[in-house]
């Protein structure tokens, strides 16, 4: 099925049966994707008396409960409420699914320990582009995302002048392939969760982060039609699937 739309007067078809979901699985495995010291997520088969959820152990259903932990353990979409006061459930403020996105790569500047996305690299990547939605693909980039352990290992995030600078030219929902677009130990400061939302002011309740997206190789760098879907999970953070879907310009 193809869909024609328009972009800054350029009319482009897109094509929804051809897409890349940059989504990661939980799969309960215990060496699965962690992250913020949390042990690996369950999937187990609830037991109930002689009952066991589990067909291959003689019952008529596979009925398993889940235990995990959004930020920690699976590709998730937050909102503001992930660090405000007040409870705001991404599922609420979360009101469109569909943006024209770039998707940028970009190898983090060392300063002493830490890997840092700086404004300057954004501002090359993006030029005079100002995108409703970002993609940021930290490099190096292999398939180790998919499986990281990344407790205690400080991983890359952005520097907080780059947050801003995506904030003031309209970015509403930022994606990331690691854990947070925060320091893992930062004294609780939050700079770019706070700067990308200007929390504690309520005017981009409707603006949403995304952490651990994984976007294989062979995905070039450039514009997208982004379908971001969340579980409907009442909380600050949900599970969530952001697919992509190439944009042909039209001849």
């Amino acid at each position: 099925m193809q869909i024609s739309l328009t972009h800054n007067n350029v009319n482009y078809l897109v094509d929804l049966n051809q897409y890349h979901d940059i989504s990661i699985p939980m799969n309960g495995d215990k060496n699965g994707l962690k992250a913020w010291y949390l042990e690996a997520p369950e999937i187990v088969p609830v037991v109930d008396g002689s009952f066991v959820g589990e067909v291959a152990q003689g019952s008529s259903v596979n009925f398993r409960n889940i235990g995990f932990n959004p930020h920690a353990h699976v590709t998730h979409t937050e909102c503001m409420g992930h660090i405000s006061k007040e409870i705001y459930s991404v599922n609420v403020h979360l009101k469109e699914h569909y943006f024209v996105t770039e998707l940028v790569s970009v190898n983090p500047k060392v300063q002493g320990e830490d890997r840092i996305i700086e404004k300057s690299q954004l501002q090359e990547k993006l030029g005079n582009k100002k995108p409703k939605a970002i993609i940021i693909r930290t490099l190096p980039n292999n398939e180790s995302k998919l499986t990281m352990n990344y407790s205690h290992t400080n991983p890359a995030y952005l520097d907080e002048a780059a947050t801003l600078w995506l904030r003031d030219i309209g970015v509403e929902h930022l994606l990331i392939d690691m854990p947070s677009v925060d320091r893992e130990v930062d004294a609780g400061e939050l700079k770019s969760h706070k700067a990308f939302w200007n929390y504690p002011n309520k005017d981009r309740l409707h603006c949403t982060i995304t952490e651990f997206v994984f976007i294989p190789n062979d995905i070039q760098d450039g514009m997208f039609l982004m379908n971001l879907q969340v579980a409907p999970f009442e909380n600050d953070a949900s599970p969530s699937r952001p697919i992509l879907h190439k944009m042909t310009a039209k001849k």
